[in-house]
C-alpha cells in the first residue's frame, strides 16, 4: 500500500485534512466549517501536534492531539462524567489524542493503528485519553487492542447527536503479540 505515517502541518492542510474526516465521519459543509475553526484554534495550544498517513503522497488519513488541559472545553464536558466513575484524575497528566480519522478506502490496513501508536509514543504524559462514539465500532475495538478501556460511557457533547465513550490507556500503548 506504500503508507507512509509523518509529521503534518495541520494548519495548512487543514482543508485535505478535513475532507478525510467528512467521509469518514459522514460530515456535511456545515459541520466541516465549524470544525475547521476548531482545528485551527486548537494547533494554537501548546504541545499540539499532528501526523498524517499518506499514500503515494495522498493524504489518507490523520490524527492530532495535545497534552490534555483542565480548561480546554472536552475536558470541562467530561470532566463531570469520569468524576461520577471515579475515574477523573485521567485528565491530568494525558495526552488527549482529539481527532483519528481514515478514509474509509483505506481503513482495516494498518493506518488508524500506526497513527495513534506513533503520535502516543512522542508523548512524554504517562497516558493517554479520547472519545470515540459509544458503539462497538472498529474504532472502539483498536482502541481496546491497544490498551484503552472506558472511562465513562453515554457521555453528551452538546450538539452531538450520539452519546460518546470516553477511554484511556497507560502509554506506551499496547502492540500486538508476535505471532497473533
Amino acid at each position: 500500500m506504500d503508507l507512509v505515517i509523518g509529521p503534518l502541518d495541520l494548519s495548512a492542510h487543514v482543508d485535505e485534512a478535513l475532507a478525510v474526516q467528512a467521509v469518514a465521519f459522514g460530515l456535511g459543509p456545515d459541520e466541516v466549517a465549524v470544525r475547521r475553526q476548531i482545528v485551527l484554534r486548537h494547533m494554537t495550544y501548546p504541545g499540539a501536534r499532528a501526523l498524517g498517513a499518506t499514500v503515494r503522497g495522498r493524504l489518507v488519513g490523520f490524527v492530532y492531539g495535545m497534552p490534555n488541559d483542565r480548561a480546554h472545553w472536552w475536558s470541562t464536558v467530561v470532566e463531570p462524567c469520569l468524576r461520577a466513575e471515579g475515574t477523573e484524575a485521567w485528565l491530568d497528566d494525558s495526552f488527549v489524542i482529539t481527532e483519528l480519522h481514515v478514509h474509509p478506502a483505506h481503513q482495516n490496513r494498518g493506518a488508524g493503528r500506526a497513527l495513534i501508536t506513533t503520535i502516543t509514543d512522542a508523548a512524554t504524559e504517562p497516558r493517554s485519553i479520547l472519545s470515540a462514539i459509544d458503539t462497538e465500532s472498529p474504532a472502539r475495538a483498536l482502541y481496546r487492542s491497544l490498551g484503552y478501556r472506558d472511562l465513562a460511557r453515554q457521555v453528551l457533547f452538546p450538539s452531538a447527536p450520539k452519546p460518546y465513550a470516553v477511554m484511556g490507556a497507560t502509554l506506551p500503548l499496547r502492540r500486538p503479540s508476535a505471532g497473533r
